[in-house]
């Protein structure tokens, strides 16, 4: 039995807004929609899914503790790029773990880290 990759669905409030950041901004292209129930937007080895709310009554505000990772083989000019446009959670640094990274928000709320193993030598 084998797990082939993971796709991240997340929920959000304004399909359109949504797919206007990750392609305007992240450079994503969509590759399937149906209306605001749903879309799947990819970018290279990257494939991320969104859907509309389910549980707005329960959960009034999209809410995720953690953060989609992306590695990337060159995090300083992916920082050059977006670090004007986006709201950051955190600048770019090293990182004594070993990967230089930085962290942005969507326009939904969701955190987004882009980081890059160190070359020690």
């Amino acid at each position: 039995m084998a797990f082939n990759h993971l796709v991240p669905m997340l929920e959000v409030e304004d399909m359109d807004e949504t797919i206007s950041f990750y392609e305007d901004i992240l450079d994503f292209k969509c590759m399937d929609r149906e209306g605001n129930q749903w879309a799947i937007m990819h970018k290279d080895d990257i494939s991320i899914m969104f859907s509309e709310r389910f549980f707005k009554e329960k959960h009034p505000n999209t809410v995720m503790t953690g953060s989609l990772y992306i590695n990337t083989d060159n995090v300083d000019v992916i920082w050059q790029i977006l670090k004007d446009k986006v709201r950051v959670c955190y600048p770019i640094e090293n990182f004594e773990y070993g990967m230089r990274e930085f962290s942005i928000f969507d326009c939904n709320g969701y955190r987004i880290q882009f980081g890059q193993e160190l070359k020690i030598n």
